[in-house]
């Protein structure tokens, strides 16, 4: 495979570009960050995430290529998120995207971010197929077995709240500041115990659900205040933690069993938590299973995974067009053809 793809990221409070060789290859990631910005409201305003895009975009762009030390002539193609994410953000990048690759007579290719965060993988090494990929972000909490390039099978998904939503909203409840997830971590890990919440398992299914362990934290702690009884954070968040962490960890181990995969990696935003790494890396290990989770800075939105998965696109023949839009709701689709894709039945997923 050889091809040199600008890619750009804008889907939430991140502005990022990246210049990626061969899918595999990082040349530039320029990530412009919004968190100080959006820490004052506790969370992401996207009215100001996508005043902040527009500062930045021409900006990272332009500082991607410098760094990556390419210029427009030496690129086969720009790539682009094109959903899920903020509808004014992904805009944004969007037509920055339409008006580099029009400008300069070069093919447009949209990602899916999703797709983007699991091959972020690829850059630490080669996919293994078939693999399962544990997706866990603000916004997503997904489990998506792959049986090559291309191909995506959503077989379990959050029914309500997502793990990264969760640990936010937890955070807000504990006083803790914007973005909450890593504070939560290192707080579970300074305890010496935590409170026993309860564990969502619906049986039967590769689904999740954090809404009734968000509840129960919210009551936990609102009951101590009422009886004036002391309150010990730390607790809190490992007992919170151990929740999310032994749901996600036991589920994905029972999928790549049942599934019989090569590979499990871990994507996402939440995938940087060190408590969720440490207990897949443990049970996997156990299980004789191959285990892949990309280092920090791609852990995060970045324009690195979208390139990377953009590659693969481009070999198999994937174009987008000037008429491309924002998709907030995008469905992670395959983009090759295959007629022996598993189908769901009453008792979880058929294997084939």
């Amino acid at each position: 495979m050889e091809n040199l793809i600008l890619a750009i990221e804008t889907s939430c409070d991140e502005t990022a570009a990246s210049v990626i060789r061969n899918g595999n290859e990082i040349l530039s990631s320029v990530v412009a960050s919004q968190i100080e910005s959006q820490k004052r409201f506790g969370g992401v305003v996207p009215e100001i995430a996508s005043r902040h895009h527009v500062e930045q975009i021409t900006i990272v762009i332009e500082e991607a290529l410098e760094k990556a030390n390419v210029v427009p002539s030496d690129l086969d193609a720009v790539a682009v998120t094109e959903g899920p994410g903020l509808v004014g953000a992904l805009l944004i990048g969007i037509n920055a995207a339409k008006a580099f690759a029009f400008a300069h007579g070069l093919p447009i290719i949209g990602v899916h971010h999703i797709a983007g965060h699991i091959y972020a993988s690829a850059l630490v090494e080669p996919l293994q197929f078939p693999l399962l990929a544990l997706v866990v972000s603000g916004g997503h909490t997904e489990l998506v077995y792959m049986k090559g390039h291309g191909s995506f099978e959503v077989i379990g998904e959050t029914r309500d709240d997502a793990a990264g939503e969760a640990y936010d909203k937890v955070a807000r409840v504990l006083n803790l500041p914007y973005p909450g997830g890593p504070h939560i971590d290192r707080m579970a890990h300074e305890a010496e115990k935590g409170v026993d919440f309860p564990r969502a398992w619906l049986e039967d299914t590769y689904d999740f659900s954090f809404s009734g362990l968000k509840s129960a934290v919210i009551n936990y702690k609102h009951n101590l205040e009422q009886r004036g009884q002391e309150i010990i954070p730390e607790e809190i968040a490992k007992g919170f933690q151990d929740s999310v962490v032994e749901v996600l960890t036991t589920k994905t181990v029972k999928a790549a069993k049942e599934l019989g995969v090569k590979q499990v990696i871990v994507a996402g935003g939440v995938s940087a938590n060190r408590g969720l790494r440490e207990s897949l890396q443990k049970a996997l290990d156990q299980e004789g299973i191959p285990f892949t989770a990309p280092p920090l800075s791609l852990c995060t939105d970045n324009a690195a995974m979208i390139g990377a998965c953009a590659a693969y696109m481009y070999e198999a023949g994937v174009r987008g067009d000037l008429s491309m839009n924002g998709l907030p709701g995008k469905e992670l689709k395959s983009w090759i053809q295959d007629d022996n894709l598993r189908q769901p039945n009453q008792g979880g997923w058929d294997k084939r």
